[in-house]
């Protein structure tokens, strides 16, 4: 065997690279592809911004002094500089598995407390009337189901239940699946819906196509699942792709940004002064099932936030219609023996 054809990772081959070797571990450790990019592109940005030099020779005084930057020529958020931050810590802990007894000196930013932006009953419906096709179908997923922007398009067919009018969240925010409702007006046009792609994924079966992606190990324990309807995205793209990891052409789920455009322009054209996005949507959903007297508990499930403070945000939104409720006494008081009751429930 000559030295050129030695594979990677034996004695006599050439070592990876420091980002090859980054995203071996993230994958190995099931990491989604956008964070596998956003990691690689910070740590890229780390070396650079230190004219190249190799991590192994930084440490807490270099991590400091980039983080620095970012916030104060960068002008970055706070969520931003975490990010950057956490994709430093994979690099130091997982990769290069190097000790980090000073993970303590460098300080996280403090993300500020913030409240949601809503939407009135009648400010939903004069976006929705500018809305159309299937945008207006995911929108309405949005703001019926309270799903999250990629919950909504990585949605898959067997996870959709007609019967129980409900459904299922796989692997959201924090890795947690859940249960929520599935709006009764939406049923008959969601059918419509997937009877096309249905009709679509069979064409794609004929020109001998029809994989999709799934998750995990299933495609190698369940080989024939890739091609089932079942599998197949609710809101598939409209041309098929090469997936960057498999180099497999499949047909992938909608990018995310055709409902940002798409909820962008019809609040534009609807004349609400709000800066409204798809999140808004969730936000309203919430808000508006506290104000038809839906317990905090059970909106906390619906929308999977394990710290129930979260929720308590949006209450805190109502403020008219919470003291309408309490009959004079106040807000805050309102809330904890709402929540007091949520607690009783479980």
């Amino acid at each position: 065997m000559t030295p050129a054809s030695v594979p990677p990772g034996v004695p006599g081959s050439k070592p990876k690279k420091l980002l090859d070797q980054t995203r071996d571990v993230l994958r190995l450790k099931h990491y989604s592809l956008r964070t596998e990019r956003s990691y690689c592109d910070w740590i890229e940005r780390f070396i650079r911004f230190h004219r190249l030099r190799h991590p192994r020779e930084m440490g807490v005084t270099e991590i400091t002094q980039f983080l620095t930057h970012l916030a104060r020529i960068g002008n970055v958020s706070a969520a931003t500089q975490n990010q950057a931050l956490s994709a430093l810590l994979f690099l130091y802990q997982k990769v290069l598995k190097q000790e980090v007894g000073w993970i303590d000196q460098v300080e996280r930013a403090k993300k500020p407390k913030r409240i949601p932006m809503v939407l009135t009953r009648d400010e939903v419906h004069k976006i929705f009337a500018h809305m159309h096709g299937t945008p207006r179908l995911m929108a309405g997923l949005l703001y019926g189901s309270g799903l999250r922007l990629m919950e909504c398009v990585r949605l898959r067919v067997k996870d959709v239940d007609f019967g129980y009018a409900r459904i299922t969240v796989r692997d959201g925010k924090g890795a947690k699946d859940r249960l929520t409702m599935l709006p009764v007006n939406l049923a008959a046009p969601l059918e419509r819906h997937l009877a096309k792609v249905k009709a679509q994924h069979e064409q794609d079966l004929d020109d001998g196509f029809g994989e999709v992606y799934l998750p995990g190990a299933l495609a190698c324990k369940y080989e024939s699942a890739a091609r089932s309807w079942a599998w197949q995205f609710v809101f598939p793209s409209s041309r098929i792709s090469i997936d960057p990891r498999t180099g497999l052409r499949r047909r992938h789920h909608v990018d995310e940004n055709v409902l940002q455009v798409a909820v962008k322009h019809a609040v534009r054209a609807s004349g609400v002064h709000k800066p409204a996005t798809c999140h808004t949507l969730r936000h309203s959903f919430a808000t508006h099932l506290l104000e038809n007297g839906y317990d905090i508990r059970a909106v906390q499930e619906l929308l999977g936030h394990s710290p129930r403070e979260i929720t308590k945000t949006y209450a805190k939104v109502l403020l008219c219609v919470c003291l309408a409720f309490a009959k004079g006494q106040s807000v805050l008081c309102w809330i904890d023996q709402r929540c007091a009751c949520a607690s009783a429930t479980t």
